[in-house]
């Protein structure tokens, strides 16, 4: 059989819309291409907040969605992550001031891995090592395990992206110093549980008792 007659018997593309989460508007944000809808799994795609909200000032922050089931002609996402655009942190860089950083691995309530990056901006010089500096990644540590710990995804990521989780640490962090801009500047979902792609209510209670195991198994600091 010729090459020809070949690509004759291969089925037409199809055209799927791919719409936000829910938690974020179920919005659409884009469309794709495939010959089977098998082939959209895991597809992901970049959009700004501004995209989903309307409002100018959102413009900066960039959100990453995950296609993870199609139905009716809908590709269905979750949240993937976020990042702020590279213009907007380079303008939030001051000559004598300090950029404090903080990178945590995190699992939220209903079993989504992720690496979370939040970052303070000073007014005044301190050092990367100084008390100030450890108790300001303390706080930043405390508050998003203890947000991830009792959120799903869908909240925690909107916590992120609109700026409470920032806003908690401000209120805490600036007792040590005097800080111009907190924000968490990226974030990424490292492992997906599984429920997820089976489209079924994620079994909390599960997560809940592996992480209280997990605890408990873990040596005494």
């Amino acid at each position: 059989m010729s090459s020809k007659a070949k690509a004759e018997k291969k089925p037409p593309k199809m055209i799927y819309t791919i719409y936000s989460p829910e938690y974020f508007g179920y919005k659409e944000i884009g469309t794709t291409w495939t010959y089977e809808p098998e082939q959209v799994i895991g597809r992901t795609l970049w959009v700004s907040l501004y995209t989903l909200t309307g409002d100018f000032s959102h413009q900066f922050l960039l959100l990453r969605f995950k296609i993870v089931r199609v139905k009716d002609g809908a590709a269905e996402t979750i949240f993937y992550g976020h990042e702020y655009g590279r213009e907007f942190l380079r303008s939030l860089v001051r000559r004598g001031t300090s950029r404090i950083d903080m990178i945590t691995n995190l699992v939220t309530k209903d079993g989504f891995h992720l690496r979370v990056q939040s970052t303070a901006f000073t007014y005044n010089r301190i050092g990367s090592h100084s008390w100030k500096a450890k108790s300001i990644r303390r706080i930043m540590r405390e508050i998003l395990e203890r947000s991830s710990q009792e959120l799903a995804l869908s909240q925690f990521s909107q916590e992120m992206v609109l700026g409470k989780t920032a806003s908690d640490i401000y209120q805490e962090a600036k007792k040590i110093t005097a800080l111009r801009h907190v924000g968490i500047i990226k974030s990424k979902v490292l492992k997906i549980p599984d429920w997820v792609y089976s489209g079924e209510a994620p079994p909390v209670r599960e997560i809940e008792a592996e992480s209280a195991g997990a605890e408990a198994e873990a040596p005494a600091g």
